[in-house]
């Protein structure tokens, strides 16, 4: 097996290792915030080193709700952008679970990967969490946008749910909330613009974390946000994997989030 293989290989291991690991979490574990907001996460979760929180935890402020305003129609898309779904098929993406159905991406089980590598890039995504979705609670609206495969930014139906605040949805996933919650109501299109400078190492040694700037709906809530490390659940994230570039990715569940008009630039 090359490199190449070797690394896309571990690359989807590692995110639906995560995503397994989110999914059959036993709901015993879960505790309600202090202040009676109905906030749910954990405490029995180690601490992260640059803040005062736990991971996940369900007392960390939960960050404001605000109404972004109506969905627009679909963004246009630049003349130089790598467009990596038009609503047609899934040419652009490794083989998976998820499906087009009527222009749209519906996500199935596991990671739907993308076939090129990217560092440096600026990507908008257009999300739609299922109106009416009867299942678990991790699992209403669960998705999420993983750069390089490796560094998650949630989705999730922020709207209803009142998971930790370090997983809901536009949080840097079990690392940093989002400035404010711009989350629109399931059954409505939401969109993600993304600027993602990638980790830079010199041989083993991290030179330089990344780094991340999101906009939710238009409303910024993530400036230029330090990523700690590879997402994971209930764990204190790190540098694992030496690499500056890897396929975009997004998680599934099993629930039917869609997504349509997807393109970047790579920077």
């Amino acid at each position: 097996m090359n490199s190449r293989i070797l690394s896309a290989a571990l690359t989807f291991a590692v995110a639906n290792a995560v995503l397994w690991l989110a999914a059959t979490t036993p709901a015993a574990d879960l505790v309600y915030a202090k202040d009676g907001s109905g906030v749910y996460g954990y405490k029995d979760t180690p601490k992260l080193p640059w803040c005062q929180w736990l991971v996940h935890d369900p007392d960390r402020p939960a960050p404001k709700r605000i109404n972004p305003g109506p969905a627009p129609q679909p963004a246009p898309v630049p003349s130089d952008a790598i467009v990596l779904f038009d609503g047609k098929d899934l040419a652009q993406w490794e083989p998976s679970d998820s499906k087009v159905v009527d222009g749209c991406i519906v996500a199935g089980d596991g990671m739907l990967t993308s076939k090129q590598k990217f560092g440096n890039l600026q990507l908008h995504v257009e999300w739609m969490a299922p109106a009416g979705f009867e299942g678990p609670w991790y699992n209403r609206g669960n998705n999420g946008v993983f750069l390089m495969g490796l560094f998650e930014i949630q989705i999730f139906d922020s709207y209803n749910e009142r998971i930790y605040p370090d997983g809901q949805a536009a949080a840097i996933y079990g690392q940093t909330p989002p400035l404010v919650n711009a989350t629109r109501p399931p059954g409505e299109w939401q969109t993600y613009d993304i600027v993602f400078t990638a980790p830079v190492f010199d041989g083993d040694r991290l030179a330089r974390p990344a780094r991340v700037t999101v906009f939710h709906n238009g409303v910024l809530v993530q400036l230029n946000e330090e990523i700690h490390g590879e997402t994971g659940h209930r764990i204190v994230p790190e540098y694992k994997h030496k690499v500056s570039q890897g396929p975009l990715g997004f998680g599934g569940h099993g629930c039917p989030v869609r997504f349509r008009n997807i393109w970047l630039r790579p920077l």
